[in-house]
């Protein structure tokens, strides 16, 4: 899978471990997250544009290099927030636009409710985050959704992914590289992945029944 990077980066497969832990509270959960996403969209952006400027050290002018693109987050709610309020702090001026997608359970199809994109929206590079990639059905309609608002240049963000989400996401959208923390063994009959780590929103905010 080309378009697909798996990190084997040694202190996020550490923080993934902890999170799937069933004990690991949601106060910590969140922390992991954010601490996860930080570590991922590093390893996502090193192929950002940038260009050669001048700055003035407190001893003498020096050659520097700055990010020249226009960035985007795009977090389908409710789970990819916590990513994206991590992803920020790395990139303060970053466009945030939220998407409202879930998965009906009965056509495990998505279903959105919530979108506030305009057609002004000027982006050069867009990163849609969702910690989970299962069936791949909302992440492959959140880009289409950007598509029609012509934005071409976009990666898709997941902590965990199933092979069936990533075979659709790369079937619907080929073009698009994809970015994860840890590609697991499969989907169950209820289209959970396998071994996971639960649902990332209800974890994330406490609210599990």
């Amino acid at each position: 899978m080309p378009s697909v990077h798996v990190s084997r980066h040694p202190l996020l497969l550490h923080r993934v471990g902890l999170l799937r832990d069933v004990n690991t509270p949601p106060r910590e959960f969140r922390r992991l997250v954010r601490e996860i996403a930080h570590l991922l969209f590093w390893e996502a952006t090193a192929e950002l544009a940038i260009e050669s400027h001048i700055v003035t050290t407190p001893l003498s002018p020096c050659p520097a290099e700055r990010v020249v693109q226009r960035i985007g987050l795009v977090p389908i709610l409710r789970a990819g927030l916590g990513m994206a309020d991590a992803i920020v702090e790395f990139v303060p001026d970053a466009q945030v636009w939220h998407l409202g997608l879930y998965r009906d359970h009965k056509t495990l199809k998505p279903v959105t409710y919530y979108n506030k994109l305009t057609r002004e929206t000027k982006l050069d590079i867009c990163y849609v985050v969702d910690p989970m990639l299962a069936t791949g059905g909302s992440a492959a309609a959140a880009i289409d959704i950007l598509k029609g608002w012509d934005i071409r240049n976009i990666r898709f963000l997941a902590i965990i992914a199933a092979p069936e989400g990533v075979r659709a996401l790369q079937a619907a959208h080929p073009d698009v590289k994809i970015f994860l923390a840890a590609l697991d063994s499969h989907l169950n009959e209820h289209s959970y992945i396998v071994p996971g780590l639960g649902d990332a929103g209800d974890r994330q905010f406490g609210t599990l029944c």
